[in-house]
Order: structure tokens, then sequence, then C-alpha cells
């Protein structure tokens, strides 16, 4: 009896020791040696990509966000404006809409949003691309088109007292290829187009 219970004690005590070695590699040193890691190496992605302009955290170049008339839900026509969010560019509520392509529901909503889009823009309803009236699968997604950014030249610069041409280049200096060639698409981040925008615009 002595015996069988000192062997169930030394499991017991072997168990636990067991435990507090995972718990302190796994939970305090592994976790601590990757905070550190990022941190050296990889700073501001780890941070989220954070932007600053004049000592203030403006936004994340990973997350996008609403360019509206102060006080408003109405899009301000001196900004570049990003993909539609189901979430309302919130990162802890990210995800689609789950509607189906062919969903009338969605189909309705593009149709509009669409008219929305080409009324705002002055452009032909033909011109407004797919990213301009649907929502990313994250629904942050901070990225438009080139396409996208095109239909706003006008606007932006009509609204900003700038030249079409100015704005132009702006964008296109603004325009990311290809990853590596050939991943993705290329892609316009409206965060760092529309702070660029800014610059131009006070000077």
């Amino acid at each position: 009896m002595n015996t069988s219970f000192m062997n169930s004690a030394r499991m017991a005590w072997a168990a636990l020791r067991m435990l507090l070695v995972l718990t302190v590699v796994t939970g305090i040193a592994y976790p601590l040696v990757v905070t550190g890691i990022g941190q050296v190496l990889f700073h501001d992605k780890a941070n989220g990509s954070m932007v600053t302009v004049d000592g203030k955290e403006v936004g994340s170049k990973l997350i996008g966000q609403s360019w509206n008339l102060p006080g408003t839900d109405k899009p301000d026509p001196k900004w570049f404006q990003g993909r539609p969010s189901n979430s309302g560019y919130d990162p802890l509520a990210t995800g689609s809409s789950q509607l189906s392509a062919g969903n009338p529901k969605l189909v309705k909503m593009v149709e509009a949003a669409k008219k929305q889009v080409a009324a705002f823009n002055d452009v032909p309803e033909s011109e407004v691309p797919k990213d301009a009236v649907t929502g990313s699968a994250s629904a942050i997604d901070p990225d438009i088109s080139p396409a996208y950014a095109r239909i706003q030249v006008n606007r932006v610069a009509k609204a900003n007292g700038l030249t079409v041409a100015q704005v132009e280049k702006l964008a296109n200096d603004h325009t990311q290829g290809r990853t590596a060639g050939f991943l993705d698409q290329p892609r316009v981040n409206v965060l760092d187009l529309n702070i660029a925008l800014k610059e131009l615009a006070e000077h």
C-alpha cells in the first residue's frame, strides 16, 4: 500500500514538474523570444505597420479606414476612397457579407453601389471596377486597384485645387506592382496615397 502510494506520489510530482517546465518554456520563454525577434528584425510589422504623420498615428498600412466627411457617413470628395467594408473597417469584426455572387440581395447592393460610385466620380458605370463596389473577404483591405484610383483622379484633383496631371502622377507613383513579379495584383495603398495627397495639396 505504501509502495503504491509512493509510486503515485512520484508520478504526480514528475507530472507537476513537467507541467511547470512546459509552462515556463512555452508560456513565458518562447513568447518572449519570438516577441524579441519580431521587435528587432520586423519592428514595423510586429507593431501593426502603423503610420505616423507629424508625430501622430494616422492609421495602419494593413487596415483600411473610412474617408468620410467629418461626422457623417458620406465620402469626402477630397480623398481617395477605399473598398467598401461590411464591418466598417473594424479589425475585430472582419469578414465578408457571406452572400453568394448570385444572391439577389448582393446583386441589388452592387448595382446601387455602382450607381453611387459612378455619380460620385462623374464617370460612366461601365468604368467602375469591381473593387469599388465589393468588399474584400476580410472587409479591411487597405488597397484598391489602379483602375479604381484612376476613376477618382478628376474628382480628387478638383476638390483639392490641384491639376489632374498632378494627382494622376501621384496615383501612378503609389501603384505597387505584383509581388515578386507574379503574385497578387497591382494595387494602391489608400492611406499612403492620401498622406501624399495631403502633402501635395498643402504645398
